[in-house]
């Protein structure tokens, strides 16, 4: 199949709100910063010579489109018809390198000198040290110590490429922490610097700005489905979702479509099933939070969901009742990432695996019928997980 042309841009959403989430909630210093994004994006996404170029990029550098593969076996094993969406096979391993491409160029086009990036499992500060090498932008990456610890492979890789990373020490030493540090450090740094955020979430522009840029697998995944599937759409389409940047991608392909979509959050970072409205990170959304209104802590075995809440498309998408946000826990997650390997020879992310372990777990009941069609996004792969799931394994054998 050869590359789709970009969709044409989406009007940004009015006051940066998407029904009574979203929003511009930041310090005083960054309002010109993000109104400076904000207008450069809107200029750049309607220049067909911006988007030709990205164009180019996703195809030839990012390796899109990525594949839809039937898992045969697992469809057998479960009675449904199961598709994955291969962001997995993009350059740099996950979907990331959709949204930072599209970033970077952006930065590039304002003259900024430099990218600042957060991360949680590290494929986004994988994804922003390679564009930044491509082009030549040095990068500086806040990663949460505890993540540090644990994604180790990716802490590597981005050093590799040349970004500094910075181990944030504070709070829970992971996702939350990092974006916080990042943006703290971008208020000093305005000037030189582009805030590259990782998924749907912060002050307005960014949930659209990366919705757009992500929108592409969605836009690839339709026009597969119609050529797979007989009925042209899935029944379902399923996501994981932590910020929810690789699930907005995938939806907007599919909102106007009769398919059911589905959410899968970490049973300990989920936001949008869970949580209440209220407002982190320059944006308002839904939110874990305590009975005086502070933000709980995330957990999850899967770095990059262990966000506490979600992005504000995603809980104005559950306020109308076109998505619906479900949860599956570290133990369902790690099962189902052996469960694909071992029946189709596809080791997902851990954080791809919690899509993975709802379609087990739905299969055969009313969520998700016998001989139903389920279009499920590989947002991206297990390498940076090897040492949990080794650890996952030895325990399971010792049991």
């Amino acid at each position: 199949m050869e590359a789709l042309a970009l969709r044409g841009p989406t009007a940004a959403p009015v006051a940066g709100r998407f029904g009574r989430h979203g929003g511009r909630f930041v310090p005083e210093p960054l309002i010109p910063a993000c109104e400076e994004v904000e207008a450069a994006f809107a200029e750049a996404w309607a220049d067909p010579g911006f988007r030709g170029d990205l164009a180019w990029l996703l195809s030839r550098y990012a390796g899109r489109p990525t594949p839809l593969t039937p898992a045969v076996r697992l469809s057998a094993e479960l009675g449904v018809t199961v598709l994955l969406k291969r962001e997995d096979l993009a350059h740099t391993g996950s979907h990331k390198i959709n949204n930072v491409l599209g970033q970077a160029l952006l930065a590039r086009r304002m003259g900024k000198r430099r990218l600042i990036a957060e991360t949680g499992a590290g494929m986004h500060g994988v994804a922003t040290a390679t564009a930044g090498a491509l082009l030549g932008l040095p990068v500086t990456v806040f990663m949460g110590e505890r993540d540090v610890e644990r994604q180790a492979h990716n802490v590597f890789r981005m050093r590799l490429l040349g970004a500094q990373v910075v181990p944030v020490r504070s709070g829970s030493r992971t996702l939350k922490d990092a974006t916080s540090e990042a943006m703290r450090h971008w208020v000093s740094a305005t000037e030189d610097a582009y805030y590259c955020v990782g998924s749907v979430i912060g002050p307005h522009p960014y949930p659209w700005l990366v919705r757009e840029l992500q929108a592409v697998i969605g836009q690839e995944a339709r026009h597969q489905c119609a050529e797979q599937l007989s009925a042209g759409t899935p029944d379902q389409v399923v996501a994981c979702v932590g910020g929810g940047s690789n699930a907005a991608g995938t939806f907007a392909g599919f909102v106007d479509t009769p398919a059911r979509l589905v959410g899968v959050e970490a049973a300990g970072g989920a936001g949008a099933a869970l949580g209440e409205v209220g407002v982190l990170h320059g944006f308002q959304s839904l939110f874990l939070q305590d009975e005086q209104g502070q933000i709980r802590e995330a957990r999850s075995v899967a770095a990059g969901l262990d966000y506490p809440g979600v992005g504000p498309e995603h809980a104005h998408l559950r306020d109308l009742g076109r998505a619906e946000y479900v949860t599956a826990t570290d133990e369902e997650a790690l099962a189902a990432a052996v469960r694909l390997a071992r029946a189709e020879g596809i080791v997902p992310a851990i954080e791809s695996a919690h899509a993975l372990a709802w379609v087990v777990r739905a299969a055969g009941t009313t969520d998700l019928p016998t001989g139903s069609s389920v279009l499920v996004t590989l947002s991206g792969r297990g390498d940076k997980d090897i040492a949990t799931l080794t650890t996952y394994l030895g325990d399971e054998e010792a049991r």
